[in-house]
């Protein structure tokens, strides 16, 4: 077997539909199994799966397991020589598929690999980066990373028309070498919804594995096909797996020092948009009540106390 797809799911019904349909076309002439785990979704999604792709092996979860514990469910059985997670709100186009198992094929030191993913308009996305350090996110909370040259943490200086070793691939995409996976672990179940893949990416880097981006195109994301019923909770999710990471890597002087650096952005977004809806700036109260929701709920974003798998 070639490729095993893995897809989770949550109530994300009709981009899985399409989503799956572009695999189907992608898959070529490779040996490829494609699992989906439904994630306890009430939207029709088992149905829809049922009748329109009884190839796909489906697996049902009892509760929403989350990002890393719905893949989780999936990799276990996974039986081919690479594994593709892939988001439900993709598309896949072109031989991506057939292009990336050569690729992988030809470079047995790469335990992760990443495509050139694109929006929908045709930019290319930021779908590699690296490790959201204490430095990049200080970055970041002063604005500095809008500066293309400084901007060291999502890298948008680079066009992604060249290869390069990254520190982190997105899970919306990614490419896992499965003798590589056996040998650093599953993703990490302490991580719920973000920063898992960004864990998961440091621990291959950890055991030595490289971890590249390739300009392989073939993969369109629309981006927040689950996230965008979180609302503003999708960023209070976003700080709380960001300090966990930083708390399991670097100890709580580290993840204390994370949690402070993410407060003090969110609340400094909070204060420049208030400040701009009373300049009467069209759009900005809503954004004001955004970064004021997130702010409120910030004392939810500290991680809970949840055993790690590893």
């Amino acid at each position: 077997m070639d490729l095993s797809i893995v897809i989770v799911n949550w109530n994300t019904e009709d981009l899985l539909r399409d989503c799956l349909r572009s695999v189907s076309v992608a898959i070529g002439d490779l040996q490829v199994e494609v699992l989906v785990v439904d994630n306890a979704s009430d939207d029709g999604s088992v149905a829809m799966l049922q009748k329109e792709f009884p190839w796909v092996t489906l697996i049902e979860t009892q509760q929403n397991l989350g990002f890393s514990g719905g893949n989780n469910v999936a990799l276990r059985r996974a039986t081919a020589r690479y594994v593709m997670l892939l988001n439900t709100d993709t598309l896949l186009h072109d031989d991506v598929l057939k292009d990336s198992v050569s690729w992988l094929d030809r470079h047995p030191k790469v335990g992760v690999m990443g495509p050139r993913v694109l929006n929908t308009d045709g930019s290319v996305q930021t779908s590699c980066s690296a490790f959201p350090s204490l430095r990049n996110l200080t970055m970041q909370t002063l604005g500095l990373t809008k500066i293309t040259r400084l901007d060291r943490y999502r890298m948008t200086g680079w066009d992604r028309q060249s290869e390069r070793h990254v520190d982190v691939i997105s899970g919306a995409a990614m490419f896992v070498r499965r003798n590589a996976m056996q040998e650093v672990g599953l993703l990490d179940e302490a991580f719920f919804f973000y920063g898992e893949e960004t864990d998961w990416c440091r621990r291959f880097k950890e055991a030595n594995w490289d971890l590249v981006f390739t300009p392989i195109q073939g993969v369109t994301h629309f981006g927040n096909g689950s996230a965008c019923k979180l609302n503003h909770r999708r960023d209070v999710l976003m700080t709380q797996g960001t300090t966990r990471l930083h708390l399991k890597h670097g100890g709580v002087p580290a993840g204390v020092a994370c949690f402070a650096i993410l407060a003090m952005h969110n609340l400094t977004r909070a204060m420049f948009w208030v400040a701009m809806s009373l300049l009467k700036r069209p759009g900005s109260w809503d954004r004001a009540s955004h970064f004021i929701r997130v702010t409120v709920d910030f004392r939810k974003a500290w991680p809970a106390t949840k055993k790690s798998i590893l």
